[in-house]
């Protein structure tokens, strides 16, 4: 029997945060992801914005992780989606912190914590919406298998001396 990868996603408790930074250390070790190891990763993967957080858990222990926020200064794409609808960025929900440890991926786990944001998003009445580093070609790759929009391509300044191409995506649909 296959079990339904969204049945291995669950709500984020506080008791999750210390397995999901073992996972995103062992994701930035394998991927690069996050570009810049936050001082704080507890800290990092809530931010105050925060709507809601998930992770997805396989045979036991926290293997994945996303969550959902209000848009904040330096996201990219509510902004760009906002203009392009002619409509505020209030109505948009950010996902992010997206990653599946390396050892766990080809489950659809991904994809199962995507699907839970959007709905959530979609029960808010927001309309999802993420930025992603160029670079990072397996998140661009499953955005684009489950139908999210790319929107625009920019650049963002992360340090004097650093500049980021950053695509902007929305999920396919509206609120």
């Amino acid at each position: 029997m296959t079990t339904d990868p969204s049945d291995l996603v669950r709500p984020r408790t506080d008791g999750d945060l210390a397995a999901c930074v073992e996972v995103l250390a062992a994701v930035h070790r394998h991927s690069g992801y996050p570009v810049n190891w936050p001082d704080r990763p507890a800290d990092w993967l809530t931010t105050r914005s925060q709507l809601a957080a998930w992770v997805a858990e396989l045979d036991g222990p926290v293997v994945g992780h996303l969550s959902l926020s209000r848009a904040a200064e330096g996201d990219a794409a509510p902004a760009v989606w906002a203009a392009r609808a002619g409509i505020g960025v209030d109505v948009t929900a950010v996902v992010g912190r997206l990653f599946v440890s390396p050892t766990a991926r080809g489950h659809g786990l991904g994809a199962a914590l995507v699907a839970r944001a959007v709905g959530e998003a979609r029960t808010l009445g927001l309309h999802p919406v993420l930025d992603v580093v160029d670079s990072d070609t397996a998140a661009t790759a499953l955005y684009e298998r489950l139908g999210w929009e790319l929107l625009d391509v920019v650049e963002q300044r992360w340090a004097p001396d650093r500049t980021v191409s950053v695509r902007c995506y929305a999920a396919p649909g509206q609120p």
